[in-house]
């Protein structure tokens, strides 16, 4: 392979990424909460585009709304039970409610789904682009890069331009002005949650498409790297999020053909942290100035 198909994998596999971590970047920024269960989240969406093709015979395009819907509803869910009777709880608490969250998902999932991966049918029906003898873009990698852009700006868009975007932002900057300007909390954040939630359901189809497996661990790895594509990039930052999503996708595929296949993840954590020791809010996110 050369080196510009190493680097259109990474970008489709960054583009995942991306996905995932605006679901962790939209929570963190609107609720100043951790969803660490968001990788399960995925993971659900995932088994459930694969039970609606195999057992239930529907279409490829049923079975990513079928995905999309359920993980909005999971993740209304949560926030309903879990999260939102701890919203003035400490970061602790809530942080290992997460953990806890993520591993009722997967042991349900182990529960009904079985420990064995199952081979996962792609879903995408693109063609693959020939560009010369030795290089070609599979349908796959060419979706995800282009749901992944259309999806940053179309968030970005409703965020500036919607009155549930604009509600959105003033709770992200203080909710104590915000509920005294009329706007409903808990209504803002369980939306938050739908939207970031739906976008694990797109990530799930596409992450299970490029990497046709799937079982009760697979959101584990790539929600945890999402989460560190969301610190890369400034947590709470939308374009934050698709440049540190593309830019691990990217770290970690070049690792993996040029160094070692085993040290791709060492590689990308050692990057973090160096970025992290240089800008510690990450590469768009900005200071926080707490009142004292």
């Amino acid at each position: 392979m050369s080196f510009i198909s190493y680097l259109l994998n990474g970008i489709s596999l960054g583009s995942i990424y991306a996905l995932i971590a605006l679901g962790y970047t939209m929570v963190y920024g609107i609720a100043k909460m951790l969803n660490f269960a968001h990788g399960d989240v995925i993971m659900v969406g995932g088994v459930i585009a694969y039970t609606a093709i195999n057992s239930l015979g529907l279409s490829p395009y049923l079975a990513v709304l079928a995905a999309i819907v359920t993980c909005t509803v999971l993740g209304i869910t949560i926030e309903k039970i879990a999260y939102k009777p701890l919203r003035g709880a400490s970061s602790l608490t809530v942080l290992i409610t997460a953990i806890g969250v993520s591993y009722f998902l997967q042991n349900f999932v182990l529960w009904q789904f079985g420990s064995n991966s199952k081979n996962f049918p792609s879903v995408v029906r693109f063609p693959t682009w020939q560009i010369n003898e030795s290089l070609s873009v599979d349908g796959v990698t060419t979706v995800t890069i282009v749901t992944a852009l259309i999806i940053m700006v179309a968030l970005t868009l409703f965020i500036k331009k919607s009155k549930p975007g604009q509600a959105m932002l003033a709770l992200s900057e203080d909710r104590g002005a915000a509920q005294l300007m009329g706007v409903n909390v808990n209504r803002t954040v369980s939306l938050t949650f739908a939207i970031g939630s739906a976008l694990a359901g797109v990530a799930s189809v596409l992450l299970c498409s490029a990497y046709p497996q799937i079982s009760y661990q697979t959101g584990a790895m790539p929600g945890i790297k999402a989460f560190v594509a969301a610190v890369f990039g400034g947590i709470g930052s939308i374009p934050g999020a698709m440049i540190g999503g593309v830019l691990l996708g990217v770290i970690e595929n070049m690792s993996k053909a040029y160094i070692s296949t085993q040290m791709s993840d060492a590689v990308v954590f050692g990057i973090l942290i160096l970025v992290l020791l240089v800008k510690p809010t990450g590469i768009l996110g900005k200071k926080i100035h707490e009142k004292v």
